[in-house]
């Protein structure tokens, strides 16, 4: 009977090439939210500051009031901050956390789009490579 796993100690069914991108990912994705923690906190700094920072384009369903916004932005971009720093430092939590932190952000910066239109279209791109990345990986192989 052959060997059923490779010299590398993965399943021959899954390859080497696939499991490093996904542990990349997750590195990338544990920056990417830390980026995006601190432009949001950066972000809910300039909103609750001045309310005529940002101006809405055109009307829009969801309206709040832009201090409220910039509350919603500083708190998730701590939330975001300190998950992107525990998804960098392999712990477990991060990336449960960081799952459900990115499917927020997605929800929110959908609704924040007549805010900034651009940024929010980029950041719900950056927020579906996080969910990808921290689903994808299955973990560090324990070594025996």
């Amino acid at each position: 009977m052959a060997n059923a796993t490779r010299s590398s100690g993965h399943p021959t069914g899954r390859g080497g090439g696939a499991s490093a991108w996904a542990s990349g990912g997750v590195v990338f994705a544990g920056v990417l939210m830390l980026v995006e923690g601190i432009f949001g906190i950066l972000t809910g700094i300039a909103a609750i500051a001045e309310d005529d920072v940002y101006t809405r384009i055109g009307d829009y369903v969801f309206e709040f009031n832009l201090t409220t916004w910039g509350w919603i932005h500083l708190i998730l971009g701590v939330l975001l901050a300190v998950t992107g720093w525990g998804v960098l430092k392999g712990a477990a939590w991060a990336r449960g956390l960081g799952v459900g932190l990115a499917a927020l952000v997605v929800v929110l910066q959908f609704i924040w789009l007549p805010y900034q239109p651009v940024w929010a279209i980029i950041s719900i791109a950056i927020a579906v490579f996080v969910i990808w990345a921290l689903c994808t990986d299955q973990g560090r192989p324990s070594s025996a």
